[in-house]
């Protein structure tokens, strides 16, 4: 019994000191003072990123919110000794810290904090002309601590800058030839930048193949002797050159037997697979000799020279000179022509144009005859088609060639059977609008469908239509591509025979394909 007295004893004891000690906590919490010497530390990173470490102090202090001061409204809850992280946009903030400590109690602070963006630094501009394409820019660009760059390429008043990333190309192409200002600035993300400009100058530069068509090249002839080469419209437009435009070589009477008239290219010619120069030429004589010359752009004396005779008068011809020997050690930047080279001036006018490499004696080109057995006349078929050169079948009328082109259409082929062959040149529609076939069909009133494509894209194309007229005998039939768009560059012939209507075997025949008014 005494011992229970004892416990119970005990226990209130324990219990009266209990109390007496939380009445001691209570009155401590309630003795803490206020949050005192708040602060903010701002880390802020080099980088353009605006990403800040904001890392508060203070005296008597649980916990932090941290309230970032942006447009975000967001805010963190600190332990004491801890860091908040937040991104911003550059500018100023207004950052506010309240702290509490353990009874509750807080302190506002307020600091103001800002974030400045450095100026990109490294900037590196590539611009570059696109290969086959002299007015066409492609542009990259990159930088340390940018977000974007801004573009103007100088060709337009009141320029509204295009905007590209770092790992991206962006290309303009220019109307004419000119130097323009490129200009190029780096984007911090905030209001520094980083600017560079260059100069970029836009030529047409003077290559083979060369026409005398083009509007902005600078065909500048160097003349001597007495001969004088300038470029003047075409004085035979027929189907052998269709051409507006042509190059004149005028020998004045009493000028030199070595008269001529150079140009030079802005690039040596490249005879690594093409050894030949072939040229469109028009003479009043036959006979004349023709001497084509090649120099180095600074020392003449690094030249080689062909001799061709004309073999028409008055009437375009295609005449070869054969560069094989040439040394490909030396570059060769200035062509020489010379007509009726030996003889003195009598003041004839003589004519040239489509001056380019090649590696045959003839190609495949208006007009097509099949007759040059140094060319392969290569056709491609499909829907069962097959075409290639035969003999005549029929040599009378108005077709006694030997050689003819073959098409077969056996039976059970495709409705839309057909064959195409690459010409060496785009057709030039600009001054003949029509095309003549000759063609021997067995039956008369089917169609023959003349279809023209691109060579790199099938989809740019066009077609025209055509009906025979009589069975078993040579007609010429005429398309009429009037307002077509030679600069689609359409160089692949395509035809179909009897074009909607399966192959029973026949076999047509064609020849003489050429432009014409």
């Amino acid at each position: 019994m005494k011992k229970i007295k004892y416990i119970l004893y005990i226990i209130l004891i324990a219990a009266f000191v209990g109390c007496s000690q939380d009445e001691d906590n209570f009155d401590y919490l309630n003795s803490a003072k206020d949050p005192s010497n708040i602060s903010a530390l701002f880390l802020i990173t080099n980088d353009n990123t605006g990403k800040v470490t904001i890392r508060p102090n203070g005296e008597g202090v649980s916990s932090y919110q941290v309230f970032f001061g942006d447009a975000s409204n967001q805010s963190q809850i600190v332990a004491p000794g801890a860091s908040a992280q937040h991104t911003y946009a550059e500018g100023q903030y207004t950052v506010k810290i309240i702290a509490t400590n353990l009874n509750g109690k807080t302190t506002e602070y307020t600091q103001l904090l800002t974030v400045t963006f450095v100026a990109p630094t490294n900037l590196i501009v590539t611009a570059e002309k696109e290969a086959g394409n002299p007015f066409k820019l492609n542009v990259t660009a990159k930088a340390n601590f940018e977000t974007y760059f801004d573009v103007y390429f100088g060709d337009v008043p009141n320029e509204v800058p295009q905007q590209f990333n770092e790992g991206q190309t962006i290309s303009h192409v220019y109307a004419s030839i000119g130097t323009y200002t490129l200009r190029i600035v780096a984007h911090s993300g905030g209001l520094a930048t980083t600017e560079t400009t260059q100069q970029i100058n836009i030529f047409n530069p003077l290559l083979l193949p060369i026409n005398f068509d083009s509007s902005i090249l600078n065909y500048d002839f160097v003349n001597f002797g007495g001969a004088t080469s300038t470029v003047v419209n075409n004085p035979s437009i027929t189907t052998y050159n269709p051409s507006s435009k042509v190059a004149r070589l005028q020998k004045a009477s009493g000028s030199e037997v070595w008269a001529g008239s150079l140009l030079q290219l802005d690039e040596p010619i490249n005879f690594t697979t093409l050894k030949k120069i072939r040229i469109r030429s028009y003479s009043p004589v036959v006979g004349a000799v023709i001497k084509m010359k090649l120099e180095n752009l600074t020392d003449a004396n690094i030249n080689y020279e062909v001799d061709v005779p004309t073999t028409v008068a008055n009437s375009w011809e295609t005449l070869v000179f054969d560069f094989t020997p040439i040394s490909t050690t030396n570059s060769y930047q200035k062509l020489v022509i010379f007509y009726d080279f030996g003889n003195s001036g009598n003041g004839a006018n003589y004519y040239f144009d489509d001056i380019k490499q090649t590696n045959s004696n003839s190609q495949v080109e208006f007009p097509l005859t099949f007759e040059d057995n140094s060319l392969t006349y290569t056709f491609s078929n499909f829907g069962g088609a097959g075409t290639g050169v035969a003999n005549n079948p029929s040599v009378t009328g108005i077709n006694v060639s030997a050689k003819v082109a073959q098409f077969t259409k056996p039976s059970n082929t495709e409705t839309w059977a057909g064959s195409f062959i690459d010409l060496a040149e785009p057709i030039d529609f600009t001054n003949l609008k029509k095309i003549k076939i000759k063609v021997w069909s067995p039956q008369s009133g089917i169609p023959v469908l003349l279809k023209f494509e691109n060579l790199g894209n099938g989809s740019i194309n066009v077609e025209r239509t055509a009906n025979t007229t009589i069975a078993n005998g040579w007609e010429e039939l005429t398309y009429d591509f009037t307002g077509v768009d030679s600069s689609n560059d359409y160089q692949r012939l395509v035809l179909f025979f009897n074009f909607g209507t399966s192959g029973t075997g026949e076999n047509y025949y064609f020849d003489d394909l050429k432009l014409s008014n």
